[in-house]
């Protein structure tokens, strides 16, 4: 007998109408299980259904029953709230659907709405009471934590109760678990979501004192996360304690911590850490005066410009190539080769190009020698105590400016050169004061306009109320180029302060001017002044983007970016991207698709995806906005899907789009290796192609010269990241990144690109802070992360023959005549024999391929030359010495061999790769998938200075040593830098030609040396 399908369900809805609660309560129960096929009939009656929920007549499972019957209703119509309304009032019926087969989408569903109305109303309720909150609602959630908790579906758990203020179930969790990493969690989650910064401050103060002590014996990896909760809290009065509890037993956490502090915190938040720091007993005073020099900065900065001076390993050939083949007399030539000069060279101190250069020097003008004195600040970036001394023959003199015509360019370039050597460095006073006094007393705008933006960057987020007035000063001259540059300082000044003052004084100046490099600049400033301030710059981005200005417009966007950066923030992005479709203003657009980069780029892989449609725009300024987007955010990583959506673009029909793409080439492949990343051979061949092409649009060359310089950026040493090691935002790298943005109105903002190189070492430290000798091992094949080899010198067009066309008569006469003339000489005993072809088979192109064999396919009769040499097997790993280059994704398979002298207090990085203990079945022995999108892991508090605990102390230790300094590097034949000591130790001692027969000569009178060494 075949069961009939049910056609409708009338029959049962007209029980509904019967008088009799027993028809009642069977219709309810057996209308439940119909609802998926024929919800639209029974909608009919939702009314009937509603007023048997509200009846006193029925028992209680029936009414629950009627609710859920109402709510599965309201669901297929897609009511939800009307749905989770009576999913509430359903009870136990509820409770009962959830545990049936086939409903999970409608429970998925109901419950979904239910956390969002609870998060909603506890969001909503500042005091935090549950008073306006339904009980049943409040059931269904409390439920959910327990089924999260039970299951061990922490993270969910943890999730929902972030979202819904309840840190209550984070501690209960913890409590339960003890899971330290559960903390570290909580933290990025609500430091890597759009949370207010007041519920923010909130948790962290929460979280703190809930993270166990740390210790050097457990290797406590929570270091990373207690040093980034620090930071962002950026109260020193929480710190201090901290540092103190740790001395003196583990003094070398203390001196950790303080690199880190370092590695993140503002400048302003360090010296307050300084400050109050203890003076300490007789036994601990030398231990707080290491940290003391530790938080100054400067001892960071040193280590990591010697690291950068002992292994440059810039590729002069490329350098040399790209000079050669621009025209030096154009401005914008010019200017290319020095930025990739100066990037390629930043922080090395070598400025051994430009020694070798003077010729070409000598034609730089106006701007462009600005631009390469400046150029000296990105070189030398870091060495701050020799800053005044190496810019000194092109500083103003005390007497004034020079009246030597040019000469102010050349002054102007070094004041903005002498605040990027200072950017970072905690130098303190000085510099700041000397920029200022020159400021003030500098008559004409060129050298105002360097001393501003000096100053700026050399004071950048100390908010010295002198500094702001006397920039304000050089504002309210109205000259357009000086006026500029104070609006960018202004703003770099009081960085994150959200100075309603300062923001109004700015906002109405920008107003009343008529200068648009002036609007720009303090547009520019006010997103600086709000920077992370996230919804206390709300109104004021209000303000600016409903702006009649399309300048101010564009100093909205970036406010947007700024004061949200790394957030991801949702409303954010979607306001961002409905600007670059919908506003009038090119440059608004192009601003806003490029400032997506700065809020998203702590989830680099989802930025291909957003920007995908934006990158096939019919604007070409929006286009071009995307290569930047991709380029900031992806920065360092290789993604491969960035660089498949730029490649094509490398090739798009406007120029400035072009320059873009290759641009932000150079920034993703940033310290990939061929192995690594398979675009990287080519890429390198597409600049040296594009820069060589005189019919190439000058633009697109600038944009390809640029990205060899940021390809091989300081040394080779460095990456563009904009987060610091300790997975907080990079202040610098972000403000640096947002100005070297500038570059499409004002080509010496570029040269800002250099606050976002991140030098990729690991640098080990004993407690007496010094360099010991040790290696460590990175379990990988060495070409994954090797250096790039050196590049060929371009082959010498040797105007040989060219191969003519051989006719297939003629080329058969010849093989007969020389088949005979082989048969008619006499027969020695060689491996080769006299080929054997047929009248026919004749190669046109030559009589052997390529590996020596017969090209018409017939075996070789040399047996060794017919098998292929076997490729040398790689090894899986490789011991590496400290002070060496570590690449992000690298830190990943850094391990120290616990027999080693010298062990870590705090792990090298939390994304560990296990060393592999056989290559067997492996194509790539020696590399372990790593934890998902290995390119894409963030730096985690990883590499950078490391503290090691000598497990001998009692034994010897060789160091490092920093002294003599090492010597800028002079480039080799190959092309390679090569230290000058060792060029000259190569050198005969001695220089003198001898001939004996001339009569001896009178000795030689005093002389100097035609050259710099």
């Amino acid at each position: 007998m075949v069961i009939r399908s049910q056609s409708s369900a009338a029959g049962v809805l007209a029980l509904l109408q019967e008088p009799d609660i027993v028809f009642k309560q069977h219709a309810l129960k057996a209308l439940i299980p119909l609802v998926p096929q024929f919800w639209a009939e029974i909608s009919e009656h939702i009314a009937l259904i509603e007023s048997l929920y509200e009846s006193d007549d029925l028992p209680k499972p029936a009414r629950h029953n009627a609710a859920l019957l109402a709510s599965k209703v309201y669901y297929f119509l897609g009511e939800y709230d009307e749905a989770l309304s009576f999913a509430l009032g359903a009870g136990s019926a509820f409770q009962a659907e959830a545990r049936a087969h086939g409903a999970g989408e409608y429970v998925e569903t109901v419950i979904s709405n239910a956390i969002d109305r609870y998060v909603t109303l506890r969001t909503e309720e500042p005091s935090g009471s549950s008073t306006k909150i339904d009980a049943r609602l409040q059931a269904i959630i409390e439920s959910i934590f327990d089924r999260c908790i039970e299951e061990g579906e922490y993270r969910q758990a943890i999730g929902i109760a972030l979202e819904s203020h309840r840190l209550d179930v984070v501690n209960r969790i913890y409590d339960l678990t003890h899971d330290v990493s559960l903390l570290s969690y909580t933290m990025e989650a609500v430091l890597d979501t759009g949370f207010s910064l007041s519920y923010r401050d909130q948790v962290l103060n929460f979280l703190l004192p809930l993270f166990p002590p740390p210790t050097s014996l457990s290797k406590s990896p929570h270091i990373h996360a207690l040093a980034r909760l620090l930071v962002t809290l950026n109260r020193p009065s929480l710190v201090v304690p901290l540092l103190t509890s740790l001395i003196p037993k583990e003094r070398l956490l203390a001196y950790q911590f303080a690199f880190d502090l370092v590695e993140g915190g503002a400048r302003e938040f360090l010296q307050g850490v300084k400050t109050d720091l203890p003076v300490g007993k007789e036994e601990t005073q030398d231990i707080y005066d290491k940290l003391r020099k530790i938080l100054d900065g400067q001892e960071s900065v040193k280590l990591y410009l010697e690291f950068l001076k002992r292994n440059n390993k810039v590729d002069m050939l490329i350098l040399k190539n790209t000079k050669d083949v621009l025209e030096a007399r154009t401005s914008i030539y010019h200017t290319a080769v020095t930025l990739q000069n100066a990037f390629m060279h930043a922080g090395t101190t070598s400025d051994v190009f430009l020694r070798e250069n003077l010729e070409w020097l000598g034609l730089a003008s106006n701007w462009a020698k600005f631009s390469t004195t400046a150029a000296l600040g990105v070189i030398h970036k870091g060495h701050f105590e020799e800053g005044m001394n190496i810019l000194g023959p092109y500083l103003p003199q005390a007497g004034g400016e020079s009246q030597i015509q040019g000469a102010a360019y050349s002054e102007g370039g070094a004041l903005y050169a002498l605040g990027l050597i200072n950017a970072g460095c905690g130098s303190g006073q000085p510099v700041e004061n000397y920029l200022r006094e020159t400021m003030k007393t500098a008559q004409g705008e060129v050298v105002q306009h360097g001393a501003a933006l000096g100053l700026g960057i050399s004071a950048m987020g100390g908010r010295s109320s002198d500094a702001y007035d006397d920039l304000k000063e050089t504002l309210f001259t109205d000259s357009a180029v000086a006026g500029e540059a104070a609006g960018y300082a202004m703003g770099l000044v009081m960085l994150g302060s959200a100075d309603r003052t300062s923001a109004d004084e700015m906002l109405t100046y920008a107003r009343e001017t008529q200068h648009e490099k002036i609007i720009r600049g303090l547009a520019m400033g006010l997103a600086f002044i709000f920077y992370g301030r996230q919804e206390e710059a709300d109104s004021t981005i209000t303000s600016l983007l409903t702006e009649k200005d399309p300048i101010l417009r564009y100093g909205g966007v970036y406010t947007l970016a700024l004061a949200y950066a790394g957030t991801s923030n949702n409303d954010a992005v979607r306001q961002l991207l409905h600007i670059a479709v919908s506003d009038t203003s090119d440059d608004v657009r192009r601003a806003a698709v490029t400032s997506l980069a700065f809020l998203l780029f702590k989830n680099p892989d989802q930025v291909p995806r957003i920007v995908q449609l934006l990158s096939e725009s019919y604007n070409p300024h929006v286009r071009c906005g995307a290569t930047l987007a991709l380029g900031i955010a992806c920065a360092g990583t290789g993604l491969q899907d960035a660089v498949e959506i730029l490649e094509p673009m490398t090739k798009d029909g406007v120029d400035f789009v072009r320059q873009g793409a290759f641009i932000a080439l150079g920034m993703i492949l940033v310290q990939q290796s061929e192995a690594s990343s398979p675009s990287m051979s080519s890429t390198r061949a597409l600049y040296t192609k594009v820069v060589s092409d005189k019919h190439e649009d000058p633009m697109a060359r600038f944009g390809a010269a640029i990205g060899q310089g940021l390809i091989d950026a300081g040394g080779r040493n460095v990456t563009i990241s904009l987060q610091s090691r300790a997975g907080s935002k990079n202040t610098n790298a972000i403000v640096g990144m947002t100005m070297f943005c500038q570059f499409w109105y004002w080509y010496p903002l570029a040269h800002c690109a250099c606050l976002a190189f991140e030098p990729t070492a690991i640098i080990g430290l004993n407690e007496d802070l010094k360099v010991p000798k040790f290696e460590f091992v990175s379990n990988a094949r060495p070409s994954l992360f090797a250096y790039p080899p050196p590049a060929t010198p371009p082959k010498r067009e040797t105007f040989a023959k060219a191969a003519t066309a051989v006719l297939s008569t003629t080329a058969k006469v010849k093989a007969r005549e020389k088949r005979k003339a082989a048969a008619d000489a006499d027969a020695m005993d060689t491996d080769e024999k006299p080929e054997q072809k047929k009248d026919g088979d004749v190669e046109m192109k030559g009589e052997e391929g390529p590996a020596g064999k017969p090209t018409d396919g017939s075996p070789s009769t040399n047996a060794s030359e017919d098998v292929k040499p076997k490729r040398k097997s790689e090894p899986s790993s490789e011991n590496v010495a400290n002070f060496s280059r570590v690449t992000p994704t690298q830190l990943a398979y850094i391990s120290f061999p616990p027999e080693g002298r010298y062990q870590p207090v705090r792990p090298v990085s939390l994304n560990t790769v296990p060393p592999k203990t056989s290559g067997k079945g492996n194509p790539n022995p020696g590399v372990r998938k790593a934890p998902s999108g290995v390119a894409l892991e963030r730096y985690a508090g990883g590499g950078g200075i490391l503290l090691m605990v000598d497990e001998k102390p009692d034994t010897e230790a060789e160091f490092i040593s920093f002294e003599p300094p090492v010597i800028e590097p002079v480039p080799t034949e190959n092309g390679h830098a090569q230290p000058q000591a060792l060029v000259h130790s190569a050198r005969p001692s001695i220089h003198i030609a001898l001939d004996e027969n001339s009569p001896d000569v009178d000795p030689p009178e005093s002389f100097e040396y035609p050259f710099d060494s």
